[in-house]
């Protein structure tokens, strides 16, 4: 046993003199230094995930009910006989989702700051306005699973599909995405959450790097009012 303890500990010796003479021998020293994560705290790089998520559970998975639980309780057929238009009934429903959305992003923020200890490098402003476009795009996700599913379990499930588990699994909250496989990394591209996570973290602790920044800001302002739109025309044709 003793002999066991002694042999790592005769290694490492061994590999500590080999290292010492190394930088003995030299003028230069390399040092390795992580970016923006020195103490490689997971802090650092979770809570700006888990912003995206719960921004997505709110935005798309409770929204993707709403229209649903309408169908299920047969209250639209009193609204086909009002002048309500279709614009007017999707901003009714898509108002309070957004505000309760941007409560739990405010939960989240001061969490983080106060409870996580996690540093805010970048500007609140921009962290704010991407959090507010995801929201949107989470919200068109939920509106349209909604509108287009008459059942609120169907529709759960759809919504916890489209995302939520790809928001966890694909984004790169947890797993790097340079460690997946090439088709993996494909598909991701067209998951929003990929870019939320981007741009969360990248301002959260790299600062306002203005070329991430324009990049999946834009997209995500895109896949916003593409989603919005597409939820307006099938809405307008169900309630003509």
């Amino acid at each position: 046993m003793q002999g066991y303890a002694q042999g790592p500990v005769a290694e490492w010796s061994a590999a500590r003199a080999g290292a010492d003479a190394l930088v003995s021998a030299g003028p230069v020293i390399v040092v390795d230094r992580m970016w923006f994560n020195e103490g490689n705290d997971s802090h650092y790089f979770l809570v700006p995930g888990l912003i995206v998520l719960v921004m997505t559970i709110i935005g798309a998975f409770l929204t993707a009910m709403v229209v649903a639980r309408e169908w299920e309780r047969g209250t639209l057929e009193a609204l086909f006989v009002t002048p309500m238009r279709a614009g007017e009934f999707l901003i009714s429903k898509l108002i309070p989702y957004f505000g309760l959305g941007m409560i739990g992003f405010v939960l989240c923020l001061l969490a983080g700051q106060f409870l996580f200890h996690v540093p805010l490098r970048g500007s609140l402003f921009l962290l704010c306005l991407a959090s507010i476009i995801y929201l949107l795009v989470a919200l068109g996700i939920g509106l349209l699973i909604s509108t287009l599913v008459k059942s609120q379990f169907l529709a759960s499930q759809l919504a916890m599909t489209l995302t939520f588990l790809p928001a966890m699994m694909l984004s790169g909250f947890l797993y790097d995405l340079r460690s997946m496989p090439v088709f993996i990394q494909a598909i991701t591209y067209a998951l929003p959450a990929r870019y939320a996570v981007a741009l969360m973290q990248t301002i959260y602790l790299a600062g306002n790097v203005g070329s991430v920044v324009r990049l999946n800001l834009g997209v995500l302002a895109a896949m916003a009012v593409a989603l919005l739109v597409l939820t307006r025309l099938v809405t307008r044709k169900q309630l003509s």
